[in-house]
């Protein structure tokens, strides 16, 4: 490892296209934006959405801005309690303020998830099905996807994530092409804990959308700047999925 690398800043690191069109939607707009203006005006999900309002934050991008209450009582006139609404804008200048070195936390917790817990596998999994779950959109009652739906939406979210997917048609289901990985340099040297916990966005974002498919394994690095899904239809093979199990190769090893 280089340490050069790990204390060297952040600050040159790509939005990805969902991320850097909701910034600019900020910094378009005259007023803050609300979670579900933003959601609506980029055709985002709203949780996917604040999920990319809160990195901007954290980034230094965006600022929170808590406006007056509903129902506050103006010019004597009696209101009701609420909470007081949180809008987003951008904040000033194109870069965010200060140094920020997000690998190196990165860095920090994988090893200590590695190196701590009796299962690190498992625990990212179990990570991953969480945060899957709160990103992704659950569909009306009885109302399941078909197939082809939930693909769609998976690679959206996944899109949004910044993992630039691409569906391939060869196979029964088809295959998820991941051309990029988020997390690459701190997945490289802790393939059990990253790898894990993006099997487990994966699979908990399809059981969210009530899905007919889920994941068979994740391949890491099948081949330069590559890894692949490959999915399977509920049922098929007996039983489902089990925690902790999917990610082939040098990642279920630790390596």
């Amino acid at each position: 490892m280089d340490e050069r690398e790990l204390l060297a800043p952040d600050a040159g690191a790509p939005l990805g296209r969902s991320r850097a069109r909701v910034l600019e939607l900020l910094r378009e707009a005259a007023a803050p934006l609300g979670v579900q203006e933003v959601a609506e005006r980029c055709g985002l999900h709203p949780n996917t959405a604040r999920f990319h309002l809160d990195a901007l934050v954290a980034a230094g991008l965006a600022t929170r801005d808590r406006g007056p209450r509903p129902g506050y009582p103006v010019a004597g006139h009696p209101g009701r309690p609420g909470r007081p609404a949180i809008g987003y804008r951008a904040a000033g200048g194109e870069g965010p303020a200060g140094e920020r070195r997000y690998r190196l936390l990165a860095e920090m917790l994988a090893s200590m998830i590695a190196g701590l817990l009796p299962d690190p596998a498992t625990t990212a999994e179990q990570a991953g099905r969480e945060w899957g779950g709160y990103l992704a959109e659950q569909p009306p009652p009885y109302r399941p996807p078909t197939a082809a739906r939930a693909l769609g939406d998976l690679t959206a979210l996944l899109d949004d994530m910044g993992f630039d997917p691409e569906v391939t048609a060869q196979g029964t289901p088809p295959r998820i092409l991941l051309h990029e990985c988020p997390f690459r340099e701190v997945a490289t040297r802790h393939q059990a804990v990253v790898c894990s916990l993006h099997l487990g966005v994966i699979r908990g974002a399809l059981s969210r959308m009530r899905a007919p498919l889920t994941v068979g394994r994740l391949e890491p690095f099948a081949g330069p700047g590559l890894c692949l899904v490959h999915l399977k239809h509920l049922g098929e093979d007996g039983a489902g999925e089990q925690d902790g199990e999917g990610v082939a190769g040098a990642a279920a090893a630790g390596r």
